[in-house]
């Protein structure tokens, strides 16, 4: 069994979810998806809470849920916008590594698009273009490993046994305190 968690970070469509459950199965771990937990929290889905309080509260929300949980030996999908915490990312880091899902913007638009409605938290003037670029960056800094996870990747199977295999192979340089 896995002794660490496992934080998976990208942009919705990344495969976050699938790949993390999977993953959860490869490694022993539990699987939290704190878009979940936010939405139990609230009681209202991503979309109403963007839609009722905005994106900002969603965002506050989000922090709270992963500052305030229990986050030990899981494989833990977060929502997209977590980057933008600080704190949020501390505590992930601690906790063990964080894997960034990166896919191309073609290949995230076309699964968003086909995906029901989600909450993306993010200023509503902005396009999925204008979101993606603003979090590339902050993705590719928080992140201990990158993995690709568009088309030419294979299945989220696929994905989860590249994870388990790349980790075994990367000695953790992060503290183990939380």
């Amino acid at each position: 069994m896995y002794s660490d968690s496992i934080s998976l970070i990208g942009m919705p469509g990344a495969g976050k979810s699938s790949v993390g459950v999977l993953l959860a199965k490869l490694t022993g771990l539990r699987f939290l998806d704190t878009d979940l937990d936010i939405q139990v929290r609230e009681g209202a889905s991503l979309e109403d809470i963007l839609q009722g309080r905005g994106y900002r509260y969603l965002r506050q929300v989000e922090e709270a849920v992963l500052l305030e949980i229990d986050l030990n030996q899981a494989v833990i999908a977060t929502g997209g916008s977590v980057v933008y915490s600080e704190a949020a990312m501390a505590r992930l880091h601690a906790l063990g590594p964080v894997v960034y899902l990166r896919a191309d913007l073609d290949t995230l638009e076309a699964r968003v698009a086909s995906a029901p409605p989600r909450g993306i938290a993010n200023d509503t003037g902005q396009g999925y273009a204008e979101v993606f670029a603003e979090r590339t960056p902050l993705y590719e800094r928080h992140a201990d490993l990158t993995v690709t996870v568009d088309a030419a990747s294979g299945q989220p199977e696929d994905v989860a046994a590249r994870i388990v295999q790349l980790l075994s192979n990367t000695p953790r340089t992060r503290p183990d305190t939380q």
